[in-house]
């Protein structure tokens, strides 16, 4: 199988869907409310933990997350829309968890206050960034599914090629 054809292949899971719209579900809501309410989870937000440029990266996440959710929700390119998606929460774990686990600013970023910081607290905290990683992870490894528009356009496709081969 070429790099194509494992990027366009909707692989062979009939329950993706599920993880799929779990997906689409917080980050098409996450992303519309960093780009409707900027000063609460977009540019503000960003300003507070230390992402540089936060007046570019806080619409470019949101804009990021709203249209690769919708993506993952309708299963179209889903392996494509799940490499940023990956990335998003690579850094939100980085830029907001690890202060958490060292209980100070770390490099660029700073610690929000809480009550408590440390291994536990960081674990609790990242709770549904580390779901939201692995789930993309899974989509990026296992694709869309049958239940698919990547299955409607390119399982038969990918299903012939495979049968002349």
């Amino acid at each position: 199988m070429t790099f194509r054809e494992f990027i366009l292949s909707p692989g062979d899971s009939r329950w993706a869907i599920v993880i799929r719209l779990m997906l689409a579900g917080v980050f098409v809501t996450e992303g519309y409310l960093k780009l409707s309410d900027p000063a609460w989870l977009g540019a503000g937000r960003f300003a507070k933990i230390g992402i540089p440029w936060p007046d570019v990266t806080g619409p470019l996440v949101g804009w990021t997350e709203v249209v690769c959710g919708i993506l993952m929700a309708i299963g179209l390119f889903n392996r494509i829309a799940a490499i940023p998606l990956i990335v998003v929460m690579a850094v939100a774990i980085v830029s907001t968890k690890i202060p958490v686990l060292f209980g100070r600013d770390w490099r660029i970023f700073s610690v929000r206050k809480l009550e408590r910081y440390g291994f536990f607290s960081m674990t609790h905290e990242a709770r549904l960034d580390y779901a939201m990683l692995l789930g993309a992870l899974f989509m990026l490894l296992s694709g869309a599914g049958r239940w698919s528009l990547d299955g409607k356009l390119f399982g038969a496709r990918n299903s012939r090629r495979n049968a002349d081969s």
